[in-house]
């Protein structure tokens, strides 16, 4: 689906639906409940059922909470706020909504208590904003949130939740549950997240779980994300949906370090990894999974195994994460654009995108920085045969501890890579600034005019006509 073309047809659909009954709730005191709090506005609201709730704070005083703020109506919902905190005292969701399909927020802070490490963990690992999808949900899941900030939270700063385990959802290619069959579209406009996801594993800045066959739609304009335990932003679409990005002035700083390998590394086996030959070493005589630390879920163990049972190799490893994951384990295609961004200083990859199945990828950075990350500036990756078609330009890829730009096609679609007037300088050690592979049947060519490559180039399976 054509982003632009989405919105478009969204905009029309609205413009001519018949006008829905709106009533207004007035928000006159920062009080936890009682008459004129939000908490009493969010009840009266759920109790109708016509059509758009509007609650509008007028209070001039920020608002307390002893526990959560629910929303449980249909109607679609839109809080207007001019910049006040909703502050959590305790590791709780400051808010949830469980049946409608639309939201709007308007110049507030969702602020959790913060303070949250490994070391000192959430209770329940609670998000900032959760919103989870009805499982009856059919067509379009809509949020829509300007100049709102999360910061604080134990659990994922913005979670969207199309998924029956809800927080049990699990991520990447190996996460589970079922959904609705809604498609999840986000817009964000001066939207900041910070400081969350830092008080239980895996815990996102912005996450959203699609496990139905829907779509996942994100566009974001003025977006920072910074200092968030996992993943700035995750987009997990499990099934046959396509997930479509848009970014203008993003900013993902800082991200991933929950696991915190300067705690976790002494954990690590005396020898992390290992090869063997067939025959010679049995599953029982490797390490045992790593148990007894701050979060034992930190660690991944990986073993391969020859077809006699004994083992080929084992691999431990420190989870962390990164600025901006996209995971897409279907047959749906992924379509990203990142306008004037910058990506530095996250614990594992800065952009990481993987299809795992027959679909596309089409990824174009146009003015965007890759810096300083622990792992590659900027990986795209599809393992079905899908093509894969890579835009850079303008763009740089400075520092980083693996390679700058890496873009491969592991099956037998096609790979089409251009780096126009960018430059790549001291990643992977100096050693590599691009990389590009096709790995299976598939044709492969990579064009790169008018750019510095300090660092080197490596192609595998593909023709290259360097400037």
């Amino acid at each position: 689906m054509n982003f632009t073309r989405f919105l478009g047809a969204t905009a029309l659909a609205l413009s001519c639906a018949p006008a829905a009954i709106a009533e207004t709730f007035i928000v006159t005191n920062p009080g936890d409940s009682g008459e004129g709090s939000l908490r009493q506005a969010l009840a009266d609201a759920a109790a109708t059922a016509d059509g758009v709730d509007f609650i509008h704070i007028t209070t001039e005083d920020d608002i307390t909470l002893a526990a959560p703020l629910i929303y449980d109506g249909v109607d679609a919902l839109e809080i207007i706020g001019h910049g006040h905190t909703l502050q959590a005292t305790g590791d709780f969701a400051v808010l949830t909504t469980t049946r409608t399909t639309n939201l709007t927020l308007h110049r507030l802070h969702l602020a959790g208590t913060g303070g949250y490490s490994i070391e000192a963990q959430g209770e329940a690992g609670a998000p900032g904003l959760l919103i989870d999808v009805p499982e009856d949900a059919a067509s379009l899941v809509q949020v829509f949130l300007h100049g709102v900030e999360v910061s604080g939270t134990a659990g994922h700063g913005i979670h969207v939740s199309d998924c029956t385990l809800a927080e049990d959802c699990g991520g990447g290619e190996g996460g589970t549950g079922e959904g609705s069959d809604a498609s999840i579209a986000l817009y964000l406009t001066h939207v900041t997240v910070r400081d969350s996801g830092n008080g239980r594993f895996d815990a996102d800045g912005i996450r959203v779980d699609e496990r139905g066959p829907g779509d996942i739609l994100f566009e974001a304009i003025d977006l920072e994300v910074d200092s968030v335990g996992a993943d700035g932003v995750e987009l997990d679409e499990g099934q046959d949906g396509q997930v479509v990005v848009s970014v203008v002035r993003g900013t993902f700083s800082d991200n991933g370090a929950y696991c915190d390998p300067a705690l976790l590394t002494p954990f690590l086996p005396d020898i992390p990894e290992a090869e063997f030959s067939e025959g010679t070493t049995q599953a029982d005589t490797i390490p045992a999974p790593i148990t007894g630390t701050p979060d034992d879920g930190c660690f991944e163990r990986e073993v391969d195994l020859y077809d006699d049972g004994s083992v080929e190799a084992f691999e431990f490893s420190i989870d962390v994460d990164d600025g901006f994951d996209i995971d897409e384990a279907g047959p749906g295609r992924i379509t990203a654009s990142f306008i004037t961004s910058e990506m530095t200083g996250n614990y594992d990859e800065g952009f990481d995108f993987d299809e795992a199945g027959a679909g596309d990828v089409e990824a174009t950075f146009l003015y965007t920085l890759a810096a300083d990350n622990v792992d590659d500036g900027i990986k795209i990756s599809e393992a079905g045969p899908g093509d894969v078609v890579g835009v850079v330009t303008g763009s740089e890829a400075i520092g980083n501890t693996g390679v700058g730009i890496v873009f491969e096609e592991e099956d037998d679609g096609d790979l089409q890579l251009v780096i126009l007037r960018s430059s790549t300088v001291g990643n992977d050690g100096g050693e590599l600034g691009i990389e590009a592979v096709q790995d299976g049947d598939g044709a492969g060519f990579v064009s790169v005019i008018d750019t510095e490559v300090a660092d080197g180039i490596e192609v595998d399976g593909a023709q290259i006509d360097p400037d």
